[in-house]
């Protein structure tokens, strides 16, 4: 658990320390475009179980680092472990991502929710992280995360994913006080999650706001970003040190705000250009991305010039973590994840020469 950092990029460009190239890492590194995650799966049975299991989550979240050189581990999991400590009966059904048995979808439901001790509901999460920074011995850091808790909350209400949130929607415009309350329910289990998740070996922290881009602005400020505050205030609290990464899907409109909670770094999706959010954040934060999934299906010499435009775009100095605009998706031949990585290895190094 003590063993020295070997590999400290991805903590040094999260805070904005010089470093000899840009790290990377990928979002959805473990996944289902690596033949040895499918078998894995295959073995656990399902997804969840997969999950619960804290030698098979570690497994999988290793693999990908056998293959690639990487800078950061990100522990294997899912973002609903939450509302599912909560009781809602989450399962995955084929073809249709996560439902809930039991959606939250009335006020009696939303008062009733409790929040999960995350040491003994999700203590499988827990014992996963431990086992994975056993395993790593040092080699490089290990990420935790969660989903933000507008994006949990839009799962819980809707019971399971939606293209129009007409439910969630429905109750932060027409009950505002009683979607405040759900979010501040999630929002307080998230951050005891997450902080539960630093407390177990993880060594930075990752909100995923997936959802987050489906609201106008001021909706925005109130049920996504505010109760994502209350994540990055409570772990700044309990682990000063730890850096927390905010990343909300289509959110490049709100990059400043986003910036003022406190937060370490900010994930951007392929939608904002890197070097206008640099322009835009200064040197408040780092910045996380930003390269479009899709790229990673054309030719590895298409790749390799699409990983130099991003590089171009963010320019010189410290401050970049390279990864995906969004999750690597499951069709993706894993020679092509290969070059992404060496076209990193490769390009970035001239843009943190020092003097």
């Amino acid at each position: 658990m003590s063993a020295p950092l070997q590999n400290d990029r991805f903590l040094r460009a999260l805070a904005r320390q010089p470093v000899d190239r840009t790290p990377i890492w990928i979002m959805r590194q473990a996944g289902r475009y690596l033949p040895e995650y499918r078998a894995t799966r295959a073995q656990a049975g399902d997804f969840m179980s997969l999950c619960r299991n804290p030698e098979l989550a570690c497994e999988v979240t290793l693999q990908p680092l056998r293959r690639f050189a990487l800078d950061a581990a990100i522990l294997f999991s899912d973002i609903l472990t939450v509302p599912d400590a909560m009781g809602l009966g989450l399962y995955f059904s084929e073809g249709e991502g996560p439902r809930f048995e039991r959606p939250v979808q009335d006020e009696k439901a939303i008062r009733a929710l409790g929040v999960p001790d995350p040491n003994d509901a999700l203590g499988y999460v827990m014992d996963a992280v431990r086992t994975i920074r056993d395993a790593l011995a040092g080699s490089v850091p290990l990420i935790g995360f969660g989903g933000s808790p507008w994006t949990l909350a839009t799962y819980m209400v809707e019971g399971g994913s939606s293209k129009d949130f007409a439910r969630i929607k429905t109750l932060i415009y027409d009950r505002p006080e009683l979607a405040d309350q759900l979010l501040s329910t999630l929002a307080e289990a998230s951050a005891q999650y997450l902080s539960a998740q630093v407390e177990a070996g993880a060594q930075a922290i990752m909100v995923f706001d997936t959802w987050g881009g489906a609201l106008p602005p001021a909706a925005y400020r109130r049920f996504s970003l505010q109760p994502m505050a209350h994540i990055v205030q409570r772990i700044r609290r309990d682990h000063p040190g730890v850096p927390v990464t905010l990343f909300t899907k289509n959110g490049g409109q709100h990059l400043e705000i986003m910036a003022d909670t406190g937060c370490d770094a900010l994930g951007l999706d392929w939608t904002t250009e890197l070097g206008d959010a640099r322009r835009r954040v200064g040197d408040r934060v780092a910045l996380q991305g930003n390269l479009d999934p899709a790229m990673l299906h054309a030719s590895p010499e298409r790749i390799r010039e699409g990983v130099a435009e991003v590089l171009a775009s963010y320019g010189q100095g410290p401050g970049h973590i390279f990864n995906l605009g969004h999750g690597i998706t499951p069709g993706v031949d894993p020679e092509h994840a290969q070059a992404l990585v060496e076209a990193v290895h490769a390009l970035s190094p001239a843009y943190h020469q020092q003097g």
